[in-house]
């Protein structure tokens, strides 16, 4: 699998709302970055033959890596899944979002910033404004949560014109994803990093995004491996029950065995659940996302 070279998306190039005045330049790694203080997006534009036929091209995905709300997987559940989004003929755009050093609700205002500007200038990038996914991975999974439904909520604004151009996503792909705040089901390190030690029952009520889901949440396609250690397969289940009681077309798929944030890896250690892809491929297909297959 191979994509172009992305180039990088700023998302605030009016000034980063609620700016620490202590803030640096972020800390990048080949596999890494953390101390995020300059949202971007890496834009990966799919090549025109990709996928079998150009409308494929014009779904966008923005991928959300994870890392506990204390760093991003920039490598393996960012620009691998961009590569492989590519190869299927989807638009992707790795979402390098604010994390501990700020807390709610700057992460979510982040991502409802990342969808705007795909949606704003979908022409520019190729992609049609109303074919425009989240994907998000473990902590990275709550945030995508998080812009499936808190997408038109006050938290989520900066009182800035680009507010008007709708952040809500057409659809949604959760992989591992924290979902829930709440004790003994949420990610505790997730958590703290991102409501802190002592969170108000608000923000518990508000940032468990299962309690947040309505019949207005987009389509989600969910995975998750049963034995997972670190974050609770609890999360995905609340959440594919709420959007089944709201009435969400919705698709989950529970594994035996899958450890947390295998990501893009294969191996005998990952087992079956990394044929996640071709699943998710096929509910994209199934949907309307990606090119009907040839008969």
């Amino acid at each position: 699998m191979g994509a172009a070279q992305p180039h990088s998306v700023v998302l605030w190039p009016e000034g980063v709302p609620s700016l620490r005045e202590d803030a640096a330049p972020d800390k990048d790694s080949p596999g890494f970055s953390e101390a995020i203080h300059t949202p971007t997006m890496l834009f990966y534009p799919a090549p025109k033959n990709a996928g079998g036929a150009d409308a494929a091209a014009s779904t966008a995905v923005i991928i959300c890596p994870g890392g506990g709300y204390a760093r991003l997987s920039m490598d393996n559940e960012g620009r691998k899944v961009a590569e492989w989004l590519n190869s299927i003929g989807v638009t992707a755009f790795v979402l390098k979002y604010r994390l501990k050093e700020y807390g709610q609700p700057e992460p979510l205002r982040d991502v409802l910033r990342a969808i705007r500007i795909v949606r704003s200038q979908a022409k520019d990038f190729g992609v049609a404004p109303n074919r425009i996914g989240v994907m998000g991975f473990s902590a990275g999974g709550h945030v995508a949560s998080c812009a499936a439904t808190l997408y038109d909520h006050p938290d989520g604004k900066t009182e800035w014109p680009m507010d008007d151009t709708s952040a809500r996503p057409d659809f949604a792909a959760l992989i591992y994803p924290v979902i829930s705040m709440r004790e003994g089901v949420t990610h505790k390190g997730s958590r703290e990093n991102l409501l802190g030690k002592n969170p108000a029952p608000d923000h518990l009520y508000l940032y468990s995004t299962d309690e947040q889901a309505a019949k207005d949440t987009p389509p989600t396609f969910l995975v998750a491996g049963t034995d997972d250690k670190v974050v609770p397969v609890e999360n995905s289940l609340r959440f594919y029950l709420a959007l089944r009681k709201a009435g969400v077309p919705v698709e989950m798929h529970l594994f035996q065995h899958g450890p947390h944030g295998f990501g893009m890896k294969t191996g005998d250690d990952i087992g079956p659940i990394a044929g996640w892809p071709a699943l998710c491929e096929s509910w994209m297909h199934l949907n309307g996302w990606l090119a009907p297959r040839a008969p």
